[in-house]
């Protein structure tokens, strides 16, 4: 008993000791950890870290576009090579109008330009190079599209951003080139005056610094005084090529973007931190406060933040100082960032985006989703029907908060992110009321970060159901946004449970909203017979759609049709009743119910496996087999040992006219990802010959199936796959399938 007392006594000054450090705490943006600190005083200085005024406002952005144009949208390429000659960007006609329709339409609020790749090309009239927008035939070689779009965006009230690539191929394949040259570092003045083409904005600068850094920061120059508002500046952290050693002075960029652009965030850097993927994944918890080596607000090199735990308790103890940076969730709309064609590159289905929305925007993080121009410089007419139908959802669902005339504390229910509940009390807990019984499916909740930083670990919503509380959903942290997403449920009481916290959090926002259910999303799979199944998708990151099982839709009115000729599938096309026999075919599948149809599935199928064969492979780790590259699943790889040779030669069972292969690439995150190869074919098995080379890019960060197009069609009976390059230089290869397609 006295041992209970003093264990009691002792965890009642601990809580006290906590609670007299953390109110000693000024709130920051990035707060030292020394090293007599506790864990909890780290805790309770993790409690206090908060978002500067530009991360608040860049936060509440929170649904923004990516624009990726240039050379690669008529080379049909992901990375340029530097090289190429500026008129092959043959651009007739620009309507960058048309783009910020769309991008209004889908509810975004910024739009960030890639206004220059990885390949050096530009896209505005830089004073400081000929590689550009001024060597077209566009508009005479005058030309601008970024001052295009930055009017554009002031029509339609959006804020603008800037993409300008670190990298820059033309910049290191020139012989006159200014990356890695070697150059002295000296004292420049910035902006270097170009005769007859002077600045309006006066502000002059002096860093000591080496070539490249200095046309790096001219150019900057031009975006940042020229084009209006620019609310987000962003670098790639990619490096195709390097050389002679280059280094970027980023606390040069840095002084020159507070300085010219006070109110832009700086992503890639101490603002915002890239998600760690390209695909659109979502961590169960995402925290912003962030542990760190060195202070980031000093610092030149930044590290890698994309593995699974961030922010977690464990983690916090291993910095030396505690920051905030947030989280952007970037992907494609399109499969790759720059636009190839209408016919065979994918696009996402409204479902997927509206669920990357929700995981991202409610997950504590700012989404941020491409949609490349075509070659006539206009959105494609699928794009823009999947933004118009995002935007709508979203609206439907967020615009009517079923929580308005609810009682409760007015504090969560104004809707302001400035008014909050300190939860301070042994049960941290909110009870809210309606008037009449509401069903509803979503949830929102934030934090008032601004103030009072990132706090709840835990927490659980409750419904009075059958005259008792019942648990609705659970996650962990709130931070700026969260959305809980759960099957519907109908109650006039609700309550709000926080389980755990760093501290006495502060709920700022309780909304509570409804989602009209869609038909469900499908997936298509064909085994290695050919028989081919139409089901609910069942989503990769572990949420049931809709917050149910899919598949009791399908008993429940809820019917599927498909076509196998490509053509739109509609309710007079071909009713599914079960696994079907298809070789070779572009499938299109669509659930129907009550004439509400959903998304559109497509899948093109090649060869049937069924009669395939293994020739030949160069190795294969043991749990790994070869067979696996061609077992139509994609949950198992062929990986090879670590030998200079990668190669796999397969018999297809007889002779085939082909005109393409696939290569998908595992969905665990290893190595082994083919970047390189040629492809070789046989009549034999024995005697080879090469028929072309292939390249498929940035498959570590996206890693989803690769397609190439033969030149010709090819007839053979025995074909080889020889990888030439792994990405990130990795020793071994992995294919999860490999897909033949015959015309």
């Amino acid at each position: 008993m006295k041992r209970r007392i003093i264990n009691i006594l002792i965890g009642l000054l601990f809580y006290l000791n906590a609670s007299a450090q953390s109110n000693m705490i000024k709130p920051q943006n990035t707060i030292p950890v020394f090293e007599n600190d506790t864990k909890a005083t780290i805790i309770a200085k993790a409690a206090h870290v908060v978002p500067t005024k530009n991360q608040f406002a860049a936060l509440k952005n929170e649904f923004i576009a990516f624009i990726h144009f240039g050379p690669n949208t008529f080379t049909q390429m992901e990375w340029g090579n530097g090289k190429e000659d500026p008129k092959i960007f043959d651009l007739k006609e620009l309507h960058t109008d048309q783009w910020c329709q769309a991008i209004k339409a889908a509810g975004m609020k910024m739009v960030i330009m890639t206004v220059k790749h990885h390949d050096g090309f530009v896209l505005w009239q830089s004073r400081y190079t000929n590689h550009g927008i001024m060597s077209t035939d566009f508009e005479n070689g005058k030309g601008d599209i970024l001052k295009k779009l930055s009017a554009s965006c002031k029509k339609y009230g959006l804020k603008l951003g800037v993409y300008l690539s670190p990298a820059d191929l033309f910049q290191i394949e020139s012989p006159t080139g200014l990356y890695g040259n070697l150059s002295k570092i000296t004292k420049r003045s910035i902006p270097r005056q170009i005769s007859g083409k002077p600045f309006t904005n006066k502000t002059r600068f002096e860093f000591e610094v080496d070539d490249y850094n200095e046309y790096f920061l001219n150019q900057l120059f031009e975006l940042l005084t020229e084009y209006g508002q620019i609310d987000e500046v962003w670098f790639d952290g990619a490096h195709p090529k390097t050389k002679g050693g280059q280094k970027y002075n980023y606390a040069a960029w840095k002084q020159l973007i507070h300085t010219l652009a006070p109110k832009a965030v700086i992503f890639g850097r101490e603002d915002i931190r890239w998600c760690g993927n390209e695909a659109g994944a979502t961590r169960s918890t995402e925290w912003n406060i962030i542990p760190y080596p060195e202070n980031p607000n000093t610092a030149t090199n930044f590290p890698d933040l994309t593995q699974e735990s961030l922010g977690s308790r464990d983690d916090l103890y291993k910095g030396k100082y505690l920051h905030y940076q947030q989280a952007e969730t970037n992907t494609s709309i399109r499969e790759g960032w720059f636009y190839r064609d209408d016919e065979k590159q994918k696009v996402r289905s409204s479902d997927d985006v509206f669920d990357i929305y929700e995981r991202a925007v409610g997950g504590n993080s700012t989404f941020l989703l491409n949609i490349p121009p075509n070659r006539a410089g206009k959105f494609s007419a699928e794009d823009v029907k999947v933004l118009t139908e995002v935007g709508k959802r979203i609206r439907e669902t967020y615009d009517k908060n079923l929580f308005a005339n609810a009682k409760g504390n007015k504090q969560v229910l104004d809707n302001n992110p400035n008014t909050y509940v300190l939860l301070n009390k042994a049960e941290k807990r909110i009870e809210i009321t309606t008037r009449n019984p509401i069903t509803i499916n979503r949830i929102v909740l934030q934090e008032a970060i601004a103030s009072h930083g990132e706090r709840v670990e835990e927490h659980v919503l409750e419904a009075w159901l059958s005259n008792k509380w019942q648990k609705v959903a659970s996650a962990t942290n709130i931070g700026y946004k969260r959305i809980l997403r759960f099957p519907e449920v109908r109650a006039s009481k609700f309550r709000l449970k926080v389980l755990s916290s760093r501290a006495s959090p502060a709920i700022a926002t309780i909304k509570a909203h409804y989602y009209r259910e869609k038909p469900p999303q499908l997936q298509l799979d064909r085994d290695i017979n050919g028989l081919l199944t139409i089901s609910p998708k069942v989503h990769v990151f572990g949420w049931k759609p809709h917050g149910q099982n899919a598949a009791e839709n399908l008993s429940r009115g809820t019917e599927i049709y498909y076509t196998t000729d490509g053509t739109e599938p509609s309710i007079s096309s071909k009713k599914y009743t079960g696994p079907v026999l298809i070789n070779n075919n572009k499938i299109k599948a669509i659930a129907i119910s009550h004439q509400d149809k959903g998304s559109v599935a497509s899948e093109t199928f090649g060869l049937i496996k069924k009669n395939w064969k293994l020739l030949n492979v160069s190795s294969e780790a043991s749990t790994n087999n070869a067979s696996m590259a061609f077992d139509a699943n994609k949950e198992t790889y062929w990986l090879s040992l670590i030998e200079d040779k990668k190669q796999i030669a397969i018999d297809l069972g007889m002779e085939k006219h082909l005109n393409a292969f696939v290569y998908t690439p595992p969905k665990e995150k290893i190595d082994g990802m083919m970047e390189r190869g040629i492809i070789q074919v046989s009549n034999d098995g024995k005697n080879w010959e090469t028929i072309e080379n292939f390249e498929f890019g940035n498959l570590i960060n996206d890693p989803t199936p690769r397609l190439h197009y033969f030149k010709k069609q090819v007839s053979a009976r025995y074909i080889q796959i020889k990888a030439t390059t792994i990405a990130a230089n990795k020793k071994t290869l992995a294919i999860a399938e490999l897909d033949f397609w015959e015309k």
